[in-house]
């Protein structure tokens, strides 16, 4: 269901119930790209049936899928185009366009070329943990995310959206963890086979590690030339394996075997068991995280 997060705080005085989150979703559906349009936003019902509830509410959790389809003309194939067109002008009218006719000229032929482009579309899953206040989106793309941050808080009366800050900066307790001993690494954590380390300067020097153990003579050396941690693939107790951004972002969420059990009791109950599943583990694990990281910071 989740395959990264980029965790948020929802800020203080939203409470807005599910009818209402229900109606002012539904102001904004999603519609697909019309024959010249680039781009087309909205929202989608997140179990993925026809006509399901726009916002769905689980174990005392929220769910929502925002979907941005796109339509793009290759710039090789407009390039060639404009190429052809200023070429003819010069052999019919004996003149080379300006500047800003070939810019005018470049528009109409993205226009024209459009309805031609093949649509591709992303969905962001939104998760609203009301227990905590805090709030997810499965995706670590900035801009992705800034785009469905910016249409939840149009659409919502109340809602604020805030970083979420902890005690600890990510890099700085990920180097901590690195340098220390199994023993003393934070409870629920254990160390992954991943890690990038990243130097100073502008061009600093990057050491991968992947599928290997991580041995903590080695990376003490590295911390001590002065690189940091940037990624850290982590396990938490054995139920849940991710990688930790410096950035605070989750990564490739994988979810261990026994998390889930087979349910055959049909599509809706199953959709409903796996959320409550995965949203109750991911909340445990981010809390976890969040004190491992020393708490969050004071608002």
């Amino acid at each position: 269901m989740f395959k990264n997060l980029t965790v948020y705080r929802m800020g203080d005085g939203f409470a807005a119930t599910l009818a209402q989150m229900e109606q002012a979703l539904a102001a904004l559906p999603f519609q697909p790209c019309g024959p010249t349009q680039m781009q087309s936003e909205g929202w989608l019902p997140p179990r993925g049936q026809p006509h399901a509830p726009l916002v769905e509410s689980i174990a005392g959790h929220r769910l929502m899928r925002y979907r941005i389809e796109t339509k793009r003309v290759p710039g090789a194939v407009v390039k060639r185009e404009l190429q052809a067109r200023c070429a003819q002008i010069e052999a019919t009218e004996g003149r080379q366009p300006g500047r800003r006719e070939q810019r005018d000229l470049k528009e109409a032929i993205v226009q024209e070329l459009l309805p031609m482009a093949f649509a591709q579309s992303v969905d962001v899953q939104v998760w609203m943990d009301m227990g905590t206040g805090r709030i997810a989106f499965d995706s670590t793309t900035t801009k992705r995310v800034d785009a469905v941050v910016t249409a939840l808080v149009r659409a919502l009366d109340g809602l604020r959206v805030e970083p979420l800050q902890t005690i600890l900066s990510p890099a700085a307790a990920m180097a901590g963890w690195l340098g220390a001993e199994a023993a003393d690494w934070p409870t629920h954590f254990a160390p992954g086979r991943d890690v990038e380390l990243k130097g100073d300067g502008d061009s600093p020097a990057v050491v991968r590690f992947t599928r290997h153990v991580l041995d903590t003579e080695d990376m003490r050396r590295h911390l001590a030339q002065g690189k940091r941690p940037t990624k850290l693939a982590l396990d938490w107790d054995g139920r849940v394996a991710f990688v930790l951004t410096d950035s605070a972002q989750l990564r490739r969420l994988a979810f261990q075997d026994g998390v889930f059990e087979d349910n055959d009791a049909g599509e809706a109950d199953g959709f409903d068991t796996d959320a409550a599943i995965a949203t109750g583990e991911l909340s445990a694990l981010i809390g976890d995280l969040i004190a491992a990281l020393g708490g969050e910071a004071p608002r």
